[in-house]
C-alpha cells in the first residue's frame, strides 16, 4: 500500500492507495491545529487502517528543505522526513511542498475535475503553473521539457503585494501600517479576505452585522465573508469578494508571466471552487490579462479551476512512488 498525506494549516488528509493510485482505499481528515505532530496522526490512522506500507509521500504547506524537513508557514509543528520514515519502517519518504504535490496531482485528473475560465490556445504547450489561495497562498511551477511536465515548488505567495488600482493602494497602506511585510498572501488567501473586509469596513464606516460577526467567530471567518457575498446578504462582503477576485486574477497573471506558463494556469486551494460564480463573471480574467503589452499573450493561456479537493493527495501518492 502507498501512504499519502496532504498537510495543511487547517486540516491534514491521510490516505492509503493501491498501486494504481486512482482512488484512496482509506481516507481520514484531522484538524491540523489540534494535533501534536504528523507521527501522532500516522499512529492513529494506521491503528484504524492497518496496512503494510511500501512507500509514503507527503505534501506540506510550507517550504521543504533538502527534501527532508518542513517548517510549515501556517502550522504549529514541523515535519521531519527521516523521523517519519523511521516511524513507518521505511528508508525514506517523499516530502514536498503542498503546491508541488498539487502540481504532481494534475496528471491524475480528468476534464471533469476542472472548470474552465479561459480556453486559451487549444494547442497549448509549455510550462504551466498552479496558484492556490487557502489558509495561505501557494504557488508552484511545472517545467515542460518537450515531452512532460516536471513540478517544482516556490514560495511565490510571499512576494510583495503590488497594488494595481487606487483602491488597492489604499488597502496596501492600511495593511502596511499594521504588518511588517504586505505580501500577496496577506490579501489573496483566507486571511486575505478577512483583511480586505476589515479595510473596507474601516473605510466605509459600515458596521459588521451581528449575524456575520457570529458566523466569523464560530466558523472560518474568510468563508463566512465569502458566503455572505455569494448569497447577496451584505454589501461590504460583496465588495470585499470582488476586490479579492481582482487581486487573485492579477496575482495569477503575474505568475503566468514569471513562469511563461503558456501550457496553462491552474487555480487550486479551497477558496477557488467555493467562489466559482465570482471567478466566472469576468473580473478575474480581466485582471489576469491586464499586463499592458503582454495582454494578447495572456489571452492565449488556458486558465482552469481545480474542482477535485484531493489533487494534492493524489500528487503525494505519485511523489511516494517517485521517491
Amino acid at each position: 500500500m502507498i501512504l499519502a498525506g496532504d498537510i495543511g494549516g487547517t486540516k491534514t488528509l491521510l490516505a492509503l492507495f493501491d498501486r494504481d493510485q486512482r482512488e484512496p482505499v482509506a481516507l481520514e481528515s484531522y484538524p491540523s491545529a489540534e494535533q501534536t505532530g504528523l507521527q501522532a496522526m500516522l499512529g492513529a490512522f494506521l491503528a484504524e487502517h492497518p496496512a503494510e506500507i511500501e512507500a509514503a509521500g507527503f505534501g506540506v504547506a510550507g517550504p521543504v528543505r533538502d527534501g527532508e524537513h518542513a517548517e510549515a508557514t501556517n502550522l504549529a509543528w514541523p515535519v521531519d522526513g527521516p523521523s517519519v520514515a523511521r516511524t513507518l519502517g521505511l528508508q525514506a519518504v517523499g516530502l514536498v511542498n503542498d503546491l508541488e504535490a498539487n502540481a504532481w496531482g494534475l496528471a491524475a485528473l480528468t476534464s471533469d475535475d476542472f472548470a474552465v475560465l479561459n480556453e486559451g490556445d487549444p494547442d497549448a504547450r509549455g510550462n504551466a503553473a498552479v496558484i492556490s489561495p487557502g489558509t495561505g497562498l501557494g504557488e508552484a511551477g511545472l517545467y515542460w521539457d518537450g515531452e512532460r511536465h516536471h513540478p517544482f515548488a516556490t514560495e511565490g505567495g510571499h512576494v510583495d503585494f503590488a497594488p494595481c488600482t487606487e483602491l488597492q493602494v489604499e488597502l496596501w497602506r492600511f495593511l502596511a501600517a499594521q504588518l511588517e511585510h504586505v505580501s500577496y498572501e496577506r490579501v489573496c488567501s483566507g486571511m486575505g479576505i478577512v483583511n480586505i473586509e476589515r479595510f473596507l469596513r474601516t473605510r466605509s464606516g459600515v458596521p459588521r452585522p451581528t449575524l456575520l460577526e457570529a458566523e466569523m467567530v464560530e466558523r472560518d471567518a474568510g468563508a463566512a465573508i465569502s458566503r455572505a457575498a455569494l448569497e447577496g446578504r451584505e454589501d461590504v462582503c460583496s465588495q470585499a469578494l470582488d476586490l479579492f477576485v481582482s487581486i487573485f486574477g492579477s496575482a495569477a497573471g503575474n505568475l503566468a508571466l514569471r513562469m511563461m506558463a503558456l501550457g496553462g494556469v491552474y487555480l487550486g486551494g479551497g477558496i477557488a471552487p467555493r467562489i466559482l460564480p465570482r471567478l466566472q463573471d469576468g473580473r478575474f480574467m480581466e485582471a489576469f490579462v491586464e499586463k499592458g503589452r503582454f495582454h494578447e499573450l495572456l489571452e492565449q493561456v488556458p486558465v482552469r479551476v481545480i474542482l477535485n479537493d484531493r489533487t494534492a493527495l493524489l500528487g503525494a501518492a505519485r511523489v511516494a512512488v517517485a521517491a
